[in-house]
């Protein structure tokens, strides 16, 4: 009992314990410089878009461990056409509709294929793929298109104003620790949010035991909210002793909070881990599996829209070349976080800590100036032992039931003899 105890504790905390290791390795090799005020907040604007498609791209593996290789492509079509748009100074509202819509429309167009008429994902697309990048590169005509537009960047975050405005800047006097004056509007928001959370967790923990559910200790609770408090104040800190909260943070924080509570909360999100769980006993149940699929890959769609957005709002232009391997960032974060390769299990939870080691991996090494080669190196051993922990996990929950089968039905015929 000890020993599946062990298993169950590193399956649900293996990579966040190794986010901290690699935070505090980089935070002595970089002399403390990847805990700067100024580099937690470029990781946030930097890695935007690895936030937004990773949370798209769980609800793909989620089906049954399926990706989509075209979003790097979505985003390179969606921003070039937005970027057009807005260079003929039309207004920037018109141009973020058509690139969410760009988005939608792509999403449905694979979902058809995939879907209805059963085109394996991988195929539908790496067609995709190629294909929108090809016409982004047409219409660009192989030439980059600036982002002027204030108002849109401000919005999106790709300029020095891309922050909340500091609303209690006025309320008594400025908080200066150090040379530092703090952010008040930033540090009150992190502090409410750190107690939001520690009320949300033990009114639900209460609520869950009055039905009957089962649920941790109280002490083991107690600890894991008091670290998640801890480091939502640390990180409002930071933020707040830098120009704030950035505005590309807005859009992240939207994004997952909408599909947390989609993937845990609506009849979707269940539909989602049913399909990946095993397609044909829930398409036997009643469940119309192949709209969940569709769903799937229309979401994302729409989210490779807005991740164009973001992303050339932060360059600050559109070009032939944006987008590239960004698929590859996005199913990493997945797979890092606890996301299965065979689908049925992964959470946006596990999106933030892979996307945020993802990040700070590539941040730790460029402030450590490691040659680029070597970053994929690194970045690639990483993903490939997230992998290998989820399939030696899938080998041993197999065997686990293969046993428990094998002692159900030998209790089962010595009850008979």
């Amino acid at each position: 009992m000890g020993g599946n105890n062990v298993l169950n504790f590193l399956r649900k905390y293996m990579m966040l314990i190794a986010t901290v290791l690699v935070v505090i390795a980089f935070y002595v090799i970089t002399n403390g410089k990847t805990l700067y005020p100024v580099n937690i907040d470029s990781l946030i604007s930097q890695n935007a878009y690895v936030f937004i498609l990773g949370t798209g791209m769980l609800l793909c593996i989620l089906t049954g461990g399926n990706i989509d290789l075209s979003v790097g492509s979505v985003i390179c079509l969606a921003g070039s056409i937005g970027a057009i748009i807005m260079d003929k100074r039309i207004p920037w509202p018109v141009a973020v509709a058509v690139m969410l819509f760009i988005g939608l429309v792509v999403g449905i167009w694979h979902g058809f294929w995939i879907a209805y008429v059963k085109v394996p994902p991988f195929i539908a697309t790496l067609v995709g793929m190629l294909a929108f990048r090809g016409l982004a590169n047409i219409i660009l005509k192989g030439k980059d298109v600036p982002v002027e537009n204030k108002a849109f960047m401000n919005l999106f975050g790709g300029s020095d104003s891309c922050y909340i405005p500091d609303f209690l800047e006025k309320v008594g006097g400025p908080i200066v620790i150090g040379d530092t004056t703090l952010n008040k509007t930033c540090m009150v928001f992190a502090i409410l949010l750190a107690i939001g959370i520690v009320l949300f967790t033990f009114i639900n923990r209460a609520r869950l035991i009055r039905k009957g559910y089962k649920v941790d200790g109280i002490i083991s609770v107690i600890v894991k909210t008091v670290i998640i408090a801890a480091v939502i104040v640390w990180f409002g800190y930071k933020l707040a002793s830098y120009k704030g909260i950035p505005t590309a943070f807005v859009w992240i924080a939207l994004v997952l909070g909408i599909f947390a509570y989609i993937t845990t909360k609506t009849t979707l999100g269940r539909n989602l881990y049913a399909v990946g769980g095993n397609e044909k006993a829930t398409r036997l149940s009643g469940i119309d599996t192949r709209k969940v699929m569709f769903s799937a890959y229309t979401l994302m769609g729409v989210l490779a829209g807005l991740a164009g957005i973001l992303v050339i709002a932060r360059g600050q232009k559109a070009g032939p070349t944006i987008g590239t391997g960004f698929e590859m960032d996005a199913i990493a974060a997945c797979f890092i976080g606890g996301a299965s390769a065979y689908g049925g299990t992964g959470s946006v939870g596990g999106v933030i800590i892979g996307a945020a080691l993802m990040g700070i991996i590539n941040q730790g090494m460029s402030i450590a100036d490691t040659p680029v080669n070597y970053q994929k190196v690194v970045k690639g051993i990483v993903l490939i032992v997230a992998v290998l922990f989820d399939v030696i996990m899938q080998m041993r929950r197999k065997g686990a039931k293969k046993k428990a089968s094998s002692v159900a039905a030998s209790e089962k015929g010595g009850a008979k003899a």
